[in-house]
């Protein structure tokens, strides 16, 4: 006969049947719809069945019928087992407890987590937490709705765009989008436009002031360029001069370059040393010995304990020693010449302007003497030559 479904669960019996109608007993079975199944006979009077728990008490009236008697030999199934588990009292209790346990515990805010925010502080945004019942060991079924708390918090604290709370199990995490504040320029006094190189104008825009000079004027260092002054003698008035001036200016370099490059190269040999660090201290726990290489370098890799987000002050600390060594590479005179005025190149770009132009370059003298490359270049870049210059009221006034 086919197994039902779903026997553990709903429990099922393993019986012994003996008489001299064990035949007649199994089909009346069949003919009441009680299901069985893994029947064999143990001998000619007697076989073994299984069937379902729910069955066994619509059993008798059959084996009054055919005279026959049963014997429980197993016992399997859900039911069962709930049966032998409730007798342990003491297990039953301990089961309850952790569970009632486990409940009160995931029924509580264990941590509130704050994103996002640079110029308010954390202490802030949890101040106002607390006032909205936000807190490490609040109950979360007394917690309001996430979008009114969220509105709630966005109220309370100024200088924010909106404020969003999110819950992810016994986690509280609010979220910081802080209000774009403009900058408020800083207040200056009256200044003028003045040059800060000899120069030839190439460009100059005006966008508050008088401008002094024009295109292709030549300026010394120190001539004003945009002025401060509005009116004439009788009639004046002082002003912030802002604007933007260009002009052609000369840079003369002395370069060196050496012909023979040294490099330091790793040779893939190295050694290794640990270290368990207790905040400022580090214990050596591997690695001892002599340093067998005459040139070395040492790279150092920490590694911090972190639970959360807090870097605890406790960690692991590697030193790899890498030997090296020096290789030596010739250069030809061309290849000098060209890394020296690349060098003197990016020097102008640091110091006067990434926006600033070359317009020529000239090797005025150069000579290979002792090893090097000797040169002397005249550069032509057009640069932003304009700087404030605060205006000075005269003593009378």
């Amino acid at each position: 006969m086919k197994i039902p479904t779903m026997i553990h669960l709903r429990g099922y019996l393993k019986l012994a049947v003996r008489g001299e109608h064990v035949e007649t007993f199994i089909n009346s079975l069949a003919e009441a719809g009680i299901p069985v199944w893994d029947v064999k006979p143990t001998g000619a009077h007697s076989a073994e069945l299984k069937l379902l728990l729910k069955d066994f008490r619509g059993l008798r009236p059959l084996l009054k019928r055919t005279g026959c008697r049963t014997r429980i030999k197993g016992r399997y199934g859900s039911p069962f087992k709930a049966h032998r588990l409730l007798k342990r009292k003491a297990f039953v209790i301990g089961v309850v407890a952790f569970f009632m346990i486990l409940l009160t515990l995931s029924s509580m805010v264990w941590n509130v987590e704050v994103e996002g925010n640079e110029t308010i502080a954390s202490e802030d945004v949890l101040d106002a937490a607390k006032l909205e019942g936000i807190y490490p060991f609040q109950w979360i079924f007394k917690l309001q709705s996430l979008d009114k708390l969220s509105g709630n918090m966005t109220a309370r604290l100024p200088g924010t765009s909106w404020v969003g709370v999110e819950r992810n199990g016994t986690r509280i995490r609010i979220q910081i989008v802080e209000a774009a504040v403009p900058e408020k320029p800083p207040l200056q006094s009256p200044r003028h436009l003045i040059s800060t190189q000899d120069a030839v104008i190439t460009h100059i825009y005006t966008e508050k002031g008088v401008p002094k000079v024009g295109i292709n004027n030549r300026v010394k260092k120190g001539d004003v360029l945009i002025s401060g002054v509005l009116g004439d003698e009788e009639n004046s008035e002082r002003i912030v001069a802002k604007g933007e001036v260009k002009g052609l200016v000369w840079h003369e370099y002395d370069i060196e370059i050496p012909l023979v490059k040294t490099h330091k190269v790793y040779t893939g040999e190295g050694k290794k040393r640990s270290y368990i660090v207790f905040g400022d201290r580090a214990v050596q726990l591997w690695g001892y010995g002599d340093i067998p290489f005459s040139k070395q370098e040492t790279l150092t890799f920490y590694d911090p304990l972190t639970w959360r987000t807090r870097v605890l002050p406790l960690g692991w600390m590697t030193e790899k020693i890498m030997e090296v060594t020096e290789v030596q590479r010739t250069i030809s005179e061309a290849e000098a010449k060209k890394e020296g005025i690349e060098g003197a190149r990016r020097d102008i770009l640091a110091k006067y302007g990434a926006d600033s132009k070359f317009v020529s370059q000239k090797i005025l003298h150069d000579k290979k003497e002792n090893g090097k490359v000797y040169m002397k270049v005249l550069f032509e870049v057009e640069e932003t030559i304009a700087k404030e210059l605060p205006i000075v009221y005269d003593q009378g006034e």
